[in-house]
């Protein structure tokens, strides 16, 4: 692949050298245009241009791969599996901007055509059963966690994952538009939109990563989600729009694990546009948060619109706020203390107190599930890095 791109820039140098010069001659330099595959085993900077993604690219431990501003690389489902993978020890510098963001798409714009970007780390979890290492279920089958709380997978700044969460390899296993495994401290996650996924907009496998400034724009599944005791502590303006289809705003669950710690998000936004059904009739999901396996943390600054009940047949499925799906969450983390949601801003949504799966009674602590009328949820600005075909993801 370094062979190739060398020789792609060494013709264009060619070209550019023999046109003739002029005082008005415009020496802006010609986009790039190539093609990236197979494992990429030495430093590689893609300037900005044009590239094709086939099949499913991996960063090496050791090696830095950089796609600078105004790039757009686009994978094709012909070619198979497509996706872009950064090893442990490996790592992904993308230097979006405001107006010139990275686009990672796929040529026929269909949800879950394609694997998206996922990331590997050694930072610790804890998964089911207390294990501190865990199995991908992305189809690559890579062992994740680990000691080093600080892991550095790279840096993206303003990049757009478009059409992802493809099952790869079995077809059995899950894939998001961001999949991130054990990532640590020393991973900057800012201004990201993960834009019609087939599965969730985001998700986080443990791992101490922070993330700001994130927009989850029509994916079928969760907006956000995570397990295997993800602990990210500076998380700022997470948006979600839920339209066409989707199931819960933000999935939240430790793997049946009763941590003494929890992730911290601040200025949240969870919309449900008119019309939105689930993924499917078979597994109602309707809900702007949900919490089972002993999911916990502290959430402030929210706003919930558009969560109404659903139909299916004779059946009513109720929508809330907040749903408490079993009895050890209810009991370790609501009574316990763990869980708080506060300055939460309700409307158009169908139950507005905090509910309980069939037989559980959830009485949050006093101070720990609080409204608030002047709550602003995520403050992002639009741009060319949240826009897509004229339209502006953040409504």
């Amino acid at each position: 692949m370094k062979n190739s791109f060398l020789a792609l820039l060494f013709i264009a140098g060619i070209v550019s050298s023999s046109c003739s010069s002029s005082d008005d001659e415009d020496t802006t330099p010609a986009p790039v245009v190539g093609s990236i595959t197979g494992i990429i085993t030495t430093n590689t900077t893609f300037p900005s241009g044009t590239y094709t993604l086939a099949g499913i690219v991996k960063i090496n431990p050791g090696v830095t791969v950089t796609f600078d501003a105004g790039s757009t690389i686009t994978c094709d489902i012909a070619t198979g599996d497509n996706a872009l993978v950064v090893l442990n020890g490996g790592k992904l510098i993308v230097n979006g901007t405001a107006s010139q963001p990275v686009v990672f798409t796929e040529k026929n714009k269909v949800p879950g055509n394609w694997g998206g970007i996922i990331m590997y780390g050694d930072a610790p979890i804890t998964a089911a059963s207390g294990a501190a290492t865990a199995a991908s279920e992305d189809g690559n089958v890579q062992t994740y966690g680990g000691t080093n709380p600080t892991h550095n997978g790279g840096t993206l700044r303003y990049v757009r994952v478009e059409y992802a969460g493809k099952k790869l390899g079995d077809g059995q296993k899950e894939n998001n538009a961001f999949t991130f495994y054990s990532c640590g401290s020393g991973t900057v996650l800012d201004h990201l939109v993960a834009y019609k996924g087939a599965d969730d907009g985001y998700e986080f496998f443990g791992g101490t990563v922070s993330a700001t400034n994130l927009v989850s724009y029509g994916n079928y599944d969760d907006a956000f989600d995570w397990q295997d005791g993800w602990k990210g502590q500076l998380n700022s303006n997470w948006y979600a729009y839920q339209t066409g289809k989707g199931n819960f705003g933000m999935e939240v669950e430790a793997s049946n694990n009763n941590n003494a710690f929890g992730p911290k998000v601040v200025n949240i936004t969870l919309k449900r546009a008119t019309g939105t059904t689930p993924e499917v009739d078979t597994d109602v999901q309707v809900d702007a948060f949900q919490f089972k396996k002993q999911g916990n943390g502290e959430y402030d600054n929210i706003v919930v619109d558009g969560y109404l009940n659903y139909t299916v047949g004779a059946t009513l499925f109720t929508a809330t706020v907040v749903r408490i799906l079993d009895t050890s969450t209810n009991t370790d983390q609501v009574n316990g203390g763990k869980l708080k949601l506060t300055n939460v801003k309700i409307t158009n949504t169908s139950l507005v107190d905090p509910t309980g799966a069939a037989g559980i009674s959830v009485s949050f602590p006093v101070g720990n599930f609080t409204t608030s009328q002047s709550a602003t949820g995520a403050v992002i600005t639009n741009g060319s890095w949240s826009n897509v075909d004229g339209t502006n993801l953040i409504q």
